[in-house]
């Protein structure tokens, strides 16, 4: 009996201990699935922000719209089926086209799983993943060769980058949806190999700084992150260790590959941006840059806190979005400095999503608000509804444009980009350094809008972006035998021959300087930067003003080019204002030629057309035109030696790659030192409709030279009217707080600062 009641007691410690281990082990595997389920989504939507918003569906209205529209297009997706081509295709193309759609709608895809807790989504983007996964385990590098750096679904790594950088999202956002076992397939034939490809594999693309590599360390640093896989997230962020690359190695388009050893994600802010927010590249290459530096920024900001990766560098990846918004017109399209395409606003999604970002992650500036507002659109996350919470509480305020001065290289101090703003007319001053690879060679140059209609422009670069007809999408041979040359700017071109004689080298190694800027007088806002070493032997200085006068309908543009031949050499000076328009009428004669030929044969003269050809008998030439239903006149100080050029863009262009567009130019020959002078007015308005012209011709009557030495030029301006005015620009200590006094005709001239107007 004793031992039967033993074994009993035996028996039931035994099956306490069974139970009490198996509980332990449940508990522990509640636990550790517990926690797993916490960690997912982190990367950009967060588990916590996923509850905030499923909280506020149904009140929040621009949020709620976006998400309808995404529903409705992933929707329509799902029901076409999945469809993943073998590459074959340049940009463009089927292949491209198709891959690069499938990377977004897996992005979409998973955030509408998170937020609508529908599986379907999750099934969906696991699916795909899966075909890819199938794929790319045995693919080859794409079949186009043409790229320094091939990639395997694109034809080029940066493509493989992009599509890296919203598919991590996707897999963060379905990864507590998938088995250990289907993660660990995903892991180890797709994402592990291709963030290996895109940087071990090709570290001529991702070893640099460059916004490639930018998009680069972004792929590999999220895939990083949602995987927990620390070698990936520090060759992010640093580069790839122990590697050194040629220094002396070029891109495709021209551009070193890794000059100074320095790469990674922290470089990629350090280097390109100043301190004022401007990318190097301009903003049209800033853009497309901005969405990988700010949603990894957002993931690192989510997973690792403690890299406080939005104060690095002062904070400099959101004062770059206010940089940037400030670098586009009145409608929101960006200058097209560089090379830049015209049409790019911040309507783009990259700016959907720096505009939220800096919202969410900095001030709350309600400025932002507004913007957010004229997109009508915005993220799908965290950042995204703290906007939409920001704009349903009546927080949005006008995002207000004023003159601004924009610093350029890490320090800035490599020049810069100097915004000119007086009642709707924006001024554009580009005094910048090359600008990596993408820059283009047109020191001291400008551009002018009104309103948002260009009145003077900047060429952009020559390339039809994703049209494969036209050069598979890519850069065209005319982007640098035209747009990157200076005779295709608003500025002086010396001899036929381009700054820095065209060469990337040279112009890497200089820059501008800014001499002043000045914006606190409302009625005047200036700027003046100095440049050597675009020609050796020749400093020149521009001046540039926007002035509002009760004498003249609207502000109107002082223009002030000093040349200076310090080796006393002589020169042929040519200096084009691209016009867009009608030409109306001028006060010089000119010639037509019953042929049309080229004006050169090289430097960008071999792709313009001579279409006539004049000089003035006056002191001054005028030019009128009139373009989208308002009226400009070009006012210039001339003499009879000057040629007065009317060209046309597109000689030797038999692909009709070039736009048609006009300028006139300046022709100043045998000449050493010398000035250009030029008011530009917009002026009064026709309409169609009424037929009527309203104020169509110049207040100006005349622009005189009446002081011009080494510290200072003085140029009067008189109207029809009779009324006369004095700029003074001070040419070499120009500082804020200086006293001047100058004698001119008999006449004493005091002031403080950087320039004289009355």
């Amino acid at each position: 009996m004793k031992l039967k009641n033993s074994i009993s007691k035996s028996i039931i410690l035994l099956l306490l201990i069974v139970i009490s281990v198996s509980c332990n082990k449940t508990k522990e595997k509640t636990s550790n699935n517990a926690k797993i389920e916490g960690s997912h989504p982190n990367l950009i939507l967060t588990s916590q922000g996923v509850k905030d918003i499923r909280a506020q569906l149904g009140n929040i209205p621009i949020f709620d719209n976006t998400l309808k529209a995404v529903q409705k297009e992933i929707d329509a997706e799902i029901a076409l089926g999945i469809e993943t081509p073998i590459p074959l295709d340049y940009s463009g193309g089927y292949t491209h086209v198709r891959h690069k759609r499938n990377m977004i709608v897996l992005q979409k895809a998973g955030v509408l799983y998170q937020i609508l807790n529908d599986e379907k989504y999750a099934k969906y983007v696991k699916d795909m993943l899966m075909q890819y996964e199938e794929m790319y385990k045995t693919l080859p590098l794409h079949p186009k060769t043409r790229s320094y750096a091939r990639g395997k679904l694109f034809w080029q790594c940066l493509n493989d980058a992009n599509w890296l950088v919203y598919v991590s999202q996707a897999y963060d956002c379905i990864y507590n949806y998938l088995s250990e076992e289907e993660r660990n397939k995903l892991e180890t034939n797709l994402f592990k190999p291709f963030a290996d490809h895109i940087s071990v594999d090709s570290p001529q693309f991702y070893q640099r700084v460059h916004n490639h590599s930018t998009w680069g360390n972004a792929a590999v640093g999220m895939i990083g992150l949602v995987m927990n896989d620390q070698e990936l997230i520090d060759r992010a962020l640093y580069g790839i260790k122990d590697l050194k690359l040629d220094t002396k190695k070029k891109d495709d388009d021209g551009g070193f590959l890794n000059k100074n050893g320095k790469a990674g994600f922290l470089a990629n802010i350090e280097e390109p941006f100043s301190p004022d927010g401007y990318y190097n590249e301009g903003p049209y290459y800033q853009r497309y840059a901005m969405y990988p530096f700010l949603v990894f920024a957002e993931g690192l900001d989510n997973v690792k806190p403690e890299l406080k990766i939005f104060e690095y560098k002062e904070g400099v990846l959101l004062k770059s979005i206010n940089a940037l918004l400030n670098l586009s017109d009145a409608d929101g399209d960006f200058f097209p400095l560089n090379d830049g395409q015209k049409g790019m606003s911040y309507y783009n999604d990259a700016l959907v999503t720096a505009v939220d970002i800096s919202y969410h992650f900095g001030k709350q500036d309600a400025g932002l608000l507004s913007i957010a507002t004229e997109q009508n659109k915005v993220l799908l996350d965290d950042s995204g509804l703290a906007v939409a919470l920001g704009i349903k509480e009546g927080k949005a305020k006008p995002f207000e444009k004023k003159s601004i001065n924009l610093s350029d290289g890490p320090e800035g101090k490599q020049g810069g980009v100097g915004i000119l703003r007086n009642e709707g007319i924006e001024l554009v001053f580009k005094y910048a350094s090359q600008g990596s690879s993408h820059g283009h060679y047109d020191k001291l140059s400008y551009s002018l809008y009104e309103k948002g209609t260009e009145v003077l422009q900047d060429y952009g670069l020559a390339r039809f972006v994703n049209i494969e007809q036209k050069g598979g999408g890519n850069y065209l041979k005319e982007n640098k035998t035209w747009a990157k040359q200076t005779i295709a700017h608003n500025t002086v071109t010396q001899n036929e021959t381009s700054h820095y004689n065209g060469k990337y080298e040279i112009g890497s190694q200089n820059h501008p300087d800014l001499h002043y800027f000045s914006s606190d007088n409302k009625n005047v806002q200036a700027s003046s930067a100095k440049v050597t070493k675009t020609y050796p032997g020749t400093d020149m200085q521009r001046t540039l003003a926007i002035i509002k006068d009760e004498n003249f309908e609207k502000p109107f543009v002082l223009d002030i080019m000093k040349v200076v031949s310090i080796s006393n050499q002589a020169n042929q000076y040519d200096f084009p204002y691209y016009f867009l328009g009608q030409v109306l009428n001028t006060n010089f004669e000119y010639t037509i030629p019953k042929t049309l030929k080229p004006l050169g044969s090289k430097n960008g003269y071999q792709h313009l057309y001579v279409e006539g050809n004049g000089k003035s008998k006056e002191s001054n030439a005028k030019f009128s035109w009139l373009n989208k239903g308002k009226f400009y006149t070009l006012s210039t100080i001339s003499d009879t030696n000057d040629e007065i050029l009317f060209t046309r863009i597109g000689a030797n262009d038999p692909e009709f790659n070039l736009r048609r567009e006009a300028a006139i130019m300046l022709r100043r020959k045998n000449t050493k030192n010398t000035l250009f002078v030029s008011a530009i007015e917009a002026h009064g308005s026709y309409s169609p409709v009424s037929e009527s012209a309203v104020n169509s011709k110049s207040s100006i009557k005349e622009l005189k030279v009446v002081l011009d030495s080494v510290d200072y030029t003085a140029i009067s301006i008189t109207t029809l009217s009779g009324k006369t005015k004095l700029f003074i620009t001070a040419n070499t200590n120009a500082l804020k707080e200086i006293k001047h006094t100058l004698k001119i005709n008999s006449k004493n001239y005091n002031w403080v600062g950087s320039y004289y107007y009355k």
